[in-house]
């Protein structure tokens, strides 16, 4: 025991001479740095004490004839006197003592404009944005405004739109600063001709998303659901966006795949004020939270991140399939198979609570030497967001139906109708990153972006099959579903902005690979038949029990490049543009099905519970189990496809007479893409093969007569193409567990449908009359045709009478004629009492025909009625015949307050086309009125509260089958709910 003590002394001693030892090391190090320390102190504390000490003065310049910001502007305080000049960007940035100062801006050839009363505070950025000068021919005496009436947010914005190349609609930063959206999607509710579906996608025009396309930054970006031609837009929180607008026409300069309209979002990457806002907020809807009956089941420990922890994952090792079919044996190898997976088949009920959720973005731009505004500077920008919803619908239904046979019997028959109850807990986590450099000729910029999606969902049905329909046994069912979606996406973006030779060349370049993923991991069905009092699994009924495995990943990478030279042409300054792109796609999809199994057919039991089928005891293996499960993997559920589309254009803006703008543009597209796979019974195979191909010039030509400054009438032609997707160019079947429907490829060849679906191409032309007056408001009237060449819609197979199942087609040609009347106009023209009062609204009227196939008008034909005439014309597929928006807003800066109250309809639209016994599918009218209110507190108004009502009217989203004086009979039904938000948030 001695021994052991001293030991233990002679340890810690030696411990404590070695720690003597380096703190006496430290210390000499520490003795050495200390003039590097107190340097570097003092040097943080001039710095700080040199902010604390001044302010700044930032703003950006605009030509007022064109709407573009000026580079070079010459920006001056006479006392003291100091100065700087505007960047490419058209923007200052300059640093002074506080006080109150006159700036005054000049311009060679421009009217020089002197702005009084700048108010600059301590330590404060003092903005001065969308200042305007005006060009000027004689000497005229200096324009003078106070810093106050720079207030109007849309000046630079309408000055945009009324000189801008296309038919443009759209909302600045400033202006959504002001009313106080939150995201994205509560912005794009305020664009003139857009309306939102689903609660976060864009259509223009009332043409759905096939014809609708999103860019990021001007670039191809696929969104959360990778077939889509739109991007998700409520993940973006409205703090990091510089502008949204909205091109109604193709220019050359644009990607020739979209018709009704591209919307262009931009992210910010000099923040004009330091950014750091945090907000939080949450909803309630009486038919989802608080609710004891909700429908869920238990999934991982990271589905509040928005992907699975492995516990929905397939087992790492198959077996053959010869191990896993019962004998004595392997019945080891069988039952551990079968208890690999989770035993979870049934829905639960539980409590829901209240959707929440939250966000935190920050941003600002350093000088880099300290020059008073004059040195390069850094930008940089993030933004982090979180989103947790519940969705509850206990009256949801999905239904089929049929024409009934003779000539007299107008009245449909169901063939199957499904009704039950679904819960759905979705989680959003959005990340957004960027840093920008720039002197006054040049700016590079690096953005990044993650998204991680996830729908968890849960549902209880009871199934109504009709034996007095065709192809139909009759049965009655009840099923359990459960489903897991996730989905991710990044996206890098790397642009360079460079000016040359005294500003006339302008070099444009954009590099953007995106990475994204939708798997469907571990979908479950278990649907019990009834027969005679006792719940079975029956092939030729319900079903056996299934689960699914879906996995889809894509890359996408985009690159383009644009150059643009400045010159003079009839005496008027003209624009060329040249420019080229590549974008590269790739996808891989497999789908994985386990089918249970039964060594005894008979097996029955004796109430439809799910969680009593994989009981250990019921398993094979298990005593007296008999339940095991099989792979069924279909080649044709598994491909790759890629796509190569190579563009070049050329454009030129000039005025051959005064007054008239024209810009000529033509576009040329090489469109490629190749395809892996094989149809359902092996007959066709393709390896990398081509399935379309094609090469195609797509001209342009926009005409706008200058009426006034304010005023212009627009007429147009271009050409545009609508491509199918990956999927509808697959051999692909792709069930929908939920509806119980079926998608098939296009490239499979069924009935008449030789399995050759090609692109579709528009011819498209415009005429408009617009007039731009202050504080944005506007009005216009356009009138619009567009003709189609073989466009493409989803079709029902006629073939198919056992299940429901659609098919994307060439159709015959179609043509839509339209007329759009839009307004915004402030009340002000009343009284003044009612000058922060403001009404806005559009009308979209068209009618839509398509010219039909000889196939589908035979099988028409087939069925007609009585008293019914069947022409070879019908309505185009996901067109409206007519979209209104109205909006009546209140806004009022300097008291705070914003509010308003916002309504959008779409007329019943045909969404699937029938054929045969099988009647069309239209969506019908949902009237979304919608209340929104924010006040903004403080003396400096940083804090912010938000409420809004959604879906006033409590309206149910359904669709019907309409058929020749029939009663019209559901397809869906779902009951969203009225829902209440209430948020909060702060500017530190």
């Amino acid at each position: 025991m001695v021994s052991n003590r001293l030991a233990s002394t002679f340890g810690h001693a030696s411990l404590l001479f070695y720690c003597n030892k380096n703190r006496i090391q430290q210390n000499k190090r520490m003795y050495k740095m200390k003039p590097f320390i107190i340097a570097a102190l003092l040097l943080i504390l001039t710095f700080t004490s040199y902010a604390q000490q001044k302010g700044t003065i930032r703003g950006t310049v605009f030509d007022g004839s064109t709407g573009e910001t000026l580079v070079g502007v010459s920006v001056v305080i006479k006392d003291p006197f100091t100065g700087t000049a505007t960047d490419l960007d058209g923007k200052f940035s300059l640093d002074i003592a506080p006080g109150t100062y006159q700036l005054q801006l000049s311009f060679i050839s421009f009217q020089p404009l002197i702005i009084k009363d700048v108010v600059v505070r301590q330590g404060e950025i003092t903005l001065l944005n969308n200042l305007t000068l005006s060009q000027s021919t004689v000497e005229l005496k200096d324009v003078v405004v106070t810093a106050k009436v720079i207030r109007n947010t849309e000046a630079a914005l309408n000055t945009m739109k009324a000189k801008s190349s296309v038919i443009l609609d759209g909302i600045s930063a400033a202006k959504i600063e002001l009313i106080g959206d939150g995201t994205a999607v509560e912005a794009a509710k305020r664009v003139t001709g857009v309306s939102i579906e689903e609660g976060k996608y864009v259509y223009v025009r009332g043409l759905g998303d096939r014809y609708s396309k999103t860019t990021l930054n001007n670039m191809d970006i696929p969104g959360l659901d990778p077939d889509r031609n739109t991007l998700q837009m409520d993940i973006f929180p409205t703090s990091i966006m510089d502008n949204m607008v909205v091109s109604k026409n193709f220019t050359a300069d644009l990607p020739a795949d979209f018709t009704g309209g591209l919307m262009n979002v931009t992210t910010k990457d000099f923040p004009d004020k330091k950014i750091f806002s945090l907000s939080v907020s949450t909803a309630y809807n009486p038919n989802v939270h608080f609710n004891s009956k909700y429908l869920s089941y238990d999934g991982g420990s990271t589905d509040f991140l928005g992907f699975d922890d492995g516990t929905r994952a397939m087992p790492d090792y198959i077996p053959p399939t010869n191990q896993l079919v019962p004998s004595s044996s392997n019945a080891t190898t069988v039952n551990q198979f079968v208890n690999q997976f989770s035993p979870t088949l049934a829905a639960n009920r539980r409590n829901s609570l209240m959707d929440y959720s939250a966000s935190l973005s920050f941003g600002n731009q350093i000088e880099m030497k300290g020059n008073g505004g004059k040195s390069p500077r850094l930008g940089y920008i993030f933004s982090l967001s979180y989103k947790s919803k519940y969705k509850y619908d206990d009256d949801v239904l999905y239904a089929d139906y049929q024409k009934t046979l003779g000539d007299d019997n107008f009245e449909m028959i169901y063939s199957t109708r499904q009704s039950g109850a679904v819960g759905e807990r979705h989680h959003l986590i959005g990340l957004l990153g960027g840093i920008a450099y720039k002197n006054k000729l040049h700016k590079i910029q690096l953005t990044a972006m993650r998204l991680q999606n996830s729908i968890s969902s849960a549902g209880k049905f009871s199934l109504n099959n009709n034996s007095s329909a065709v192809g139909q046994s009759g049965y009655h069912a009840t099923s359990d579903q459960l489903n897991y979606n996730q989905r991710s996406l990044t996206n890098i973006l790397l642009h360079g902005n460079h000016l040359f030779e005294k500003n006339k060349w302008k070099l444009d370049w954009r590099f953007s690979p995106t990475f994204s993923t939708s798997d469907d991991p571990d979908i479950r069905k278990t649907a019990f038949t009834h027969e005679g009092g006792e719940y079975l699994f029956s092939a030729g009924a319900a079903g056996f029990p299934s689960r699914i495995w879906r996995e889809l990943s894509e890359f996408n990478v985009s690159a383009k490049i644009d150059l643009s030279k400045k010159y003079n042409i009839f005496n008027h300054e003209a624009i060329i543009k040249v420019g080229a792109a590549h974008n590269y796609k790739s996808r891989d999809y497999d789908i994985t099905k386990m089918g249970y199994q039964f060594t005894d057919l008979n097996l029955s039991f004796d109430e439809p519970d799910a969680s009593l089928v994989l009981l250990p005891g019921n398993i094979y293996g298990y005593g007296d189990g008999n339940t095991y499960i099989l792979p069924e993997k279909s080649p044709s559920n598994s491909y790759n496809s890629n796509v190569n589309n190579t563009a070049f254009y050329i454009s030129n803006e000039f005025y051959p007479i005064k007054k008239l703008k024209t810009i000529l543009g033509i576009r040329m597209e090489n469109y490629g893409m190749r395809h892996t796979g094989q149809d359902q019974n092996g007959s066709r195979v393709l390896n990398n093969e081509k399935v379309l191909e094609s090469s195609n010039l797509f001209p342009s030509i926009n005409l706008i007569y200058e009426v006034t400054d304010h005023q212009n009438i627009r007429g147009g032609y271009s050409k545009t193409v609508a491509r199918p997707s990956f999927k509808e160019l697959s051999f692909a079947q792709i069930i929908d567990p939920i509806s119980n429907t079926i998608f098939n490829g296009g490239l499979y060849a069924v009935d008449d449908w030789d399995g050759e679906l090609h692109e579709t191409y528009i011819n498209n032309f415009d005429l408009r009359w617009e007039v731009f007056g202050e504080k944005g408001q506007n009005i216009s009237a356009s009138v619009f045709y567009k003709q189609f060449d073989d466009p493409i819609e989803l079709v029902r197979l006629t073939s198919s009478f056992t299940s429901t199942e659609y098919q994307p087609r060439n159709v015959g040609d179609g043509q839509l004629y339209g007329f759009e009347l839009e307004f915004s106009k402030n009340l002000d023209f009343i009284s003044p009492i009612v000058k922060n009062f403001n009404i806005s609204g559009n009308v979209t009227l068209t009618r839509s025909q398509i010219e039909m196939t000889n196939s589908e008008y035979l099988s028409r034909k087939k069925f007609e009625k009585n008293g019914e005439t069947i022409d070879q014309n019908r309505d185009m597929a996901g067109q409206s015949p007519y979209v209104i928006n109205a909006g009546f807003s209140y806004n009022n800066y300097e008291e705070g307050w914003a509010t308003g109250l916002f309504y959008n309809v779409k007329g019943s639209t045909l969404s699937i086309v029938g054929g045969g016994v099988f009647p069309d599918i239209y969506t019908e009218r949902f009237h979304s009125l919608n209340f929104s209110l924010n006040k903004k507190l403080g003396k400096n108004k940083k804090t912010k509260i938000d409420f809004k009502v959604s879906n006033i009217l409590d309206q149910t989203r359904e669709s019907f089958f309409k058929s020749y004086k029939a009663e019209n009979q559901p397809y869906s039904i779902h009951h969203p709910g009225r829902e209440l938000s209430i948020g909060i948030s702060h500017r530190f």
